[in-house]
């Protein structure tokens, strides 16, 4: 099993009464809520978490985008990603992903993922996610009934201007190019493992498995509430023929770990909190316009994720006084894994047997966290979780993982210093 440290990085001082005073964390949040020098003090921390996961011996290292909002500050990953190019040597880079239908033209994630790739020696994983509806539709003006059709056409593109060796004109439907000749070109060839983060749509399975993609689900809400939609995905993998590698697929999963559950439940309790409900306090008039949702996928009865983050106060709780939800019911419902080293491993294990995923992707940075409790969380997991979990699926190749160069080949890359006195 790959265990991938994912940072969604939230701004970490929304006010007590954010669920209260502002219709959502998404959008429309109010600007005066944002203070730049708190967030420079923040996005160093966050770089610095991800390094400190990166020297624990993660599998990789995660990092996505999102935009107009409070939940998650990275609007462009990719900046984020370079420097993480420099400053590790070895682990992966996981930038799940660029939103393609939102890049003008979209030969530009080509040209990024390509340096990225070069730069870190051949370490990127290539992440192409549709977007959230707030992203794309609202944030970025796409009309939702043709977005599924942007996102394939460029993802055409980017793919072509990957492994065609010769510079071609490409004339579709949103995107028209006389000349494509994209320099650098990827380390890994033909092009760097494409992952796909979905919400559930029957087309998204349908597509990753004609691509030879991955599939990751990025939910919320933890293992139990993602088993019908991992159910569906692998009875879908099994209709159309294809094996039942964990590999396959991906999931996202809030851990936290402590010497003890009693003690873990202290110690997580207020960045819980403040992710679950103010992190995505989603206004619903945000989450899911027409034609955002396809025709298949309604007819199955699949809901996104950020429909459910926009409808959970009312639809788990049954509370519409919007006084948001308590750790009692984050552990009642399985949304986090939490507890001492043996009963984290407990719960993953049972992750594992229910949902046959192969990579998963841990937050354990969450809501209001700061870092010495992150890198708490993060060290304690390598030490006494990770080693217990990695033999899973052992027996199983995984195809989708970077190919870098050879360690001899790379350039050395220098040790951080201060400035000269």
């Amino acid at each position: 099993m790959k265990l991938m440290w994912f940072h969604l990085m939230p701004y970490t001082e929304l006010p007590e009464d954010f669920r209260e005073a502002h219709p959502s964390v998404w959008v429309d949040i109010h600007s005066s809520l944002f203070d730049p020098k708190r967030a420079h003090r923040m996005y160093n921390d966050f770089m610095d978490e991800l390094e400190y996961a990166a020297d624990c011996g993660y599998d990789a290292i995660c990092v996505n985008e999102h935009h107009s909002n409070g939940y998650g500050l990275m609007p462009s990953p990719n900046l984020i990603a370079s420097a993480l190019a420099r400053r590790t040597s070895q682990v992966p880079i996981c930038v799940m992903g660029n939103s393609l239908a939102l890049y003008n033209p979209p030969t530009r994630v080509a040209e990024e993922f390509a340096m990225l790739d070069v730069i870190s020696g051949g370490r990127l994983i290539a992440g192409f996610p549709v977007g959230t509806p707030m992203d794309t539709c609202f944030a970025y003006g796409q009309n939702p009934s043709m977005l599924r059709e942007r996102y394939l056409e460029a993802h055409d593109l980017v793919i072509k201007a990957w492994t065609e060796r010769d510079t071609f004109a490409f004339n579709g439907r949103f995107n028209q190019q006389r000349y494509v000749n994209i320099w650098p070109r990827p380390v890994q060839q033909p092009h760097p493992p494409i992952w796909i983060p979905g919400g559930g749509s029957v087309e998204t399975w349908q597509w990753c498995a004609e691509m030879d993609y991955v599939y990751c689900y990025l939910s919320y809400y933890g293992y139990k509430a993602g088993k019908a939609t991992m159910d569906g995905f692998w009875a879908e993998m099994d209709r159309l023929g294809k094996d039942r590698n964990p590999y396959r697929a991906g999931f996202a999963q809030v851990v936290a770990v402590a010497e003890s559950r009693q003690q873990a439940i202290d110690l997580y309790t207020e960045p819980a909190e403040y992710f679950f409900n103010r992190c995505l306090h989603v206004d619903p008039r945000f989450a899911s316009p027409a034609g955002y949702s396809t025709e298949a996928t309604q007819r199955a009865g699949l809901e996104s994720m950020v429909k459910k983050a926009a409808n959970a106060q009312t639809l788990i709780t049954g509370d519409k006084t919007n006084r948001g939800m308590t750790m009692a019911d984050f552990v009642d419902r399985g949304y986090v894994v939490i507890g001492s080293p043996d009963e984290v491993v407990e719960q993953l294990n049972a992750l594992a047997d229910d949902l046959n995923v192969g990579h998963l992707m841990l937050l354990m940075q969450f809501g209001s966290m700061g870092k010495e409790l992150t890198q708490y969380n993060t060290k304690l997991f390598a030490e006494k979780v990770m080693p217990r979990m990695r033999p899973r699926f052992a027996e199983w190749e995984d195809r989708w993982w970077p190919k870098p160069m050879a360690e001899d080949e790379r350039a050395t890359i220098p040790a951080f210093r201060q400035a000269a006195e």
